[in-house]
């Protein structure tokens, strides 16, 4: 008999199969990124009901199954997140926040700060009034996690000082460059402001999002640096990112 597991569980994102069926990718503190074959949960109100929607927060349980599939037994909703898709906005930065987690992670293995990072991104979105705040706040801090985030402080050549106005930053140079390292093209310039607000989010807890406001210099350049990171990093663009921009577009006449 499959040896049966159990636990909390973000789910992240499924797809209808067959008549009845559903294929569930979900994210563990323990097992880190899963897929699971829930038989019939389009049918079966008692084993998974609503829980197995977008965004929701679950002890899930499940045994080993076939190929890279497990078999989702039950699972127990602990919160739906609804509110998330009451508003376009909210439901766009946390569709990009699932999409972004699976991208970046490949295999089943202990994720458990990603998985709290992801967590409190999710609950934050519900009742955040600076959106762009905790969007470039959870980017920076997966990058931190994955082990990818560049250079901040200090120059990525000589890991000597920086200047105290524009400082040049190049992510395939590490990041962060003194003036005599830069050269003469720099492809970014960003304000030593900036890489200290960046370099001050990544001393606190990972699921701290309450509190925090970037001011609208850091949110213009660190979008700009940590989106140079991401195409460096990921292998193809969240698609979420589409409907992200059509928001952030002007009415029509």
């Amino acid at each position: 008999m499959a040896q049966l597991s159990s636990g909390a569980a973000l789910i992240l994102r499924h797809i209808d199969y067959g008549e009845a069926d559903r294929i569930v990718t979900f994210l563990t503190p323990e097992q880190g990124l899963m897929k699971g074959f829930a038989r019939a949960a389009r049918k079966s109100r008692k084993r998974f009901g609503a829980s197995l929607e977008p965004f929701s927060r679950v002890n899930l349980s499940w045994s080993e199954g076939r190929g890279a599939l497990c078999s989702l037994r039950d699972a127990e909703l602990i919160d739906a997140r609804t509110a998330l898709r009451a508003d376009l906005r909210c439901f766009a930065l946390a569709c990009y926040g699932v999409e972004l987690t699976e991208i970046v992670l490949h295999d089943a293995s202990s994720q458990p700060e990603i998985y709290l990072l992801l967590n409190a991104y999710l609950d934050h979105l519900v009742t955040a009034t600076d959106t762009e705040t905790a969007r470039l706040l959870f980017e920076v801090r997966l990058v931190q996690l994955l082990g990818y985030i560049p250079h901040l402080l200090h120059c990525s050549d000589c890991f000597g000082p920086l200047g105290t106005d524009l400082v040049v930053f190049d992510v395939s140079r590490g990041g962060s460059l003194c003036d005599l390292c830069s050269g003469g093209h720099p492809p970014l310039r960003v304000q030593a402001g900036t890489l200290g607000s960046l370099a001050r989010s990544l001393r606190t807890p990972v699921d701290r999002f309450a509190g925090f406001r970037f001011g609208e210099t850091t949110l213009s350049e660190g979008r700009h640096l940590i989106d140079s990171v991401l195409a460096l990093t990921l292998s193809h663009q969240p698609k979420s990112l589409d409907l992200i921009d059509k928001i952030r577009l002007p009415p029509g006449p």
